[in-house]
């Protein structure tokens, strides 16, 4: 939703999930569901600095900040691809993050590799 034009973010939202129906069987909001599950990160990497030194640190996510983040990596990716409206663009990271697929989930992929290479710093956590 940009500039509190809500009224059109749940028309694309919709138009999307209409796409998401016709492409898929058993397609609408349990896939919706499902790629957002799939996109939702469990852990982010924090900076902290120690001793004049930043280190990243992992750190579990609420779960309110994971639908977040997870809700707005899929519409910052839709926004980057290449279809020709909002809600093709969104209906079809949709399905890509369902078949865990795409970048959004190629972003929580990484999120968590970053996690668990900088598992070693976990002690400095506060």
């Amino acid at each position: 939703m940009l500039h509190g034009k809500k009224s059109i973010a749940y028309s694309i939202f919709y138009d999307a999930i209409s796409i998401v129906e016709e492409k898929i069987e058993d397609g609408g909001l349990d896939t919706w569901r499902k790629a957002l599950e799939n996109v939702t990160p469990a852990v982010e990497v924090r900076s902290r600095r120690v001793g004049g030194a930043t280190f990243q640190i992992p750190q579990p996510i609420r779960d309110d900040r994971k639908t977040s983040m997870g809700m707005k990596w899929l519409i910052s990716f839709a926004k980057k691809r290449n279809e020709k409206t909002m809600a093709q663009r969104l209906a079809n990271e949709i399905i890509a993050a369902s078949k865990e697929e795409g970048a959004a989930f190629k972003k929580k992929e990484d999120t968590h590799r970053m996690a668990e290479a900088n598992k070693a710093f976990s002690h400095f956590r506060f």
